[in-house]
């Protein structure tokens, strides 16, 4: 098969689909790989390592849209749109629900988008877990950061010092992501809660990080109440192809206190703040009723190194599976890559996003039989 790897052009990201010892085993098992100059720069993966690989590189990118099989790691913007050929295999991110135009032109183009968030294996999501578990962590760096005086916040230590009372963070879903940052932010000394709607998930919370964090169901009150008190509030609430749930309402920001911080690790699939929009790494925050919003779509992106070993640890392997029997077989063979597909040619085979985008659905088994 002829697997290309484009240079993600969304701002500020610099992760890459697949690095040079990937592209080696591809290489070694008869693929061709043609990656795009300097795609693997921001990941420290330079082009000569991509070519002792074994790949080609080339200077286009249109040149590299031609291969069988793209891999990327976040959805196509518009002006890649024109570069989108039937029965061409996108592997990457896509997050489609709240994205009509995208989904629209992998419609119309007939291509095959196998979508990372929602591949599916035994109730888990392999391929958004290590990026899950990335933000989450840096979700909590973020708010520390922004809660200092200088950058615009109301001057407070996350942790405190004794006899000084340290800031409330509450994080709404206990996740991979809402685990995640309140494991750092409990370990940086916080005042942590953790709602999640799940009795049995807030028990095995409670269970991970002790009776210092506080737990609670998650409902209008107990999320109006615990926003209010927060100087810090960590949405991550994530249903796998839907749009994300709006959780805290504008009114309820109203009350917060001047400099409070929200961090929207769901804006990618439209948020759970109300007031939120999509931000990017160069300009990362607004401020909306004196609360400051840090809302990036993309914040493992700030640590590509990182998060591109991280993602490729997980996604490599149907990547291979995909390339070596092709498509339809690994379809047939393995129900989570199965689970990825969002749409097949000029049908959409995601229920989650045809209900969110009110579209037709056509389920993949009437297709394949």
């Amino acid at each position: 098969m002829i697997i290309g790897i484009p240079r993600e052009i969304k701002e500020n990201e610099d992760r890459v689909g697949l690095t040079p010892a990937n592209v080696e085993e591809l290489v070694n098992a008869g693929h061709t790989l043609i990656v795009e100059s300097h795609a693997g720069d921001g990941s420290g993966f330079i082009d000569a390592q991509y070519e002792k690989a074994g790949a080609e590189i080339v200077n286009d990118p249109a040149e590299v849209w031609k291969a069988e099989m793209v891999v990327k790691v976040k959805e196509p913007l518009p002006q890649e749109f024109d570069y989108f050929h039937e029965d061409l295999i996108l592997f990457t991110y896509l997050h489609l629900a709240p994205e009509n135009d995208l989904t629209d032109a992998l419609l119309e183009k007939g291509v095959i988008g196998v979508a990372y968030e929602t591949m599916e294996d035994s109730g888990t999501l392999p391929l958004l877990t290590p990026m899950s578990e990335v933000a989450g962590r840096m979700a909590v760096q973020a708010a520390a950061n922004l809660l200092e005086k200088n950058n615009g916040g109301p001057g407070i230590l996350l942790g405190g010092v004794p006899g000084v009372r340290r800031a409330n963070v509450t994080v709404i879903g206990g996740g991979v992501v809402g685990l995640n940052s309140a494991k750092l932010a409990y370990g940086l000394g916080a005042n942590v809660t953790i709602l999640d709607v799940n009795p049995q998930r807030l028990a095995q919370l409670e269970n991970i990080l002790g009776n210092g964090v506080q737990t609670l169901m998650s409902n209008e009150v107990n999320i109006r109440r615990a926003v209010i008190d927060s100087d810090v509030v960590i949405g991550s609430v994530l249903i796998a192809g839907r749009r994300a749930p709006v959780l805290v309402t504008e009114d309820t920001i109203k009350e917060m206190n001047e400099g409070s911080v929200l961090i929207d690790i769901a804006v990618d699939q439209g948020g759970n703040f109300e007031t939120t929009h999509a931000t990017s790494h160069s300009k990362p925050t607004f401020t909306k009723h004196g609360v400051i919003h840090y809302a990036v779509a993309n914040i493992p992106g700030a640590v590509p190194r990182t998060s591109t070993l991280a993602l490729t640890n997980a996604s490599f392997h149907y990547a291979k599976e995909i390339a070596n029997k092709g498509i339809l077989a690994a379809v047939k063979e393995n129900a989570t890559i199965a689970t990825g597909i969002n749409t097949y040619k000029n049908h959409l085979t995601s229920k989650a996003v045809a209900e969110s985008q009110d579209k037709e659905y056509t389920p993949l088994e009437k297709i394949l039989n």
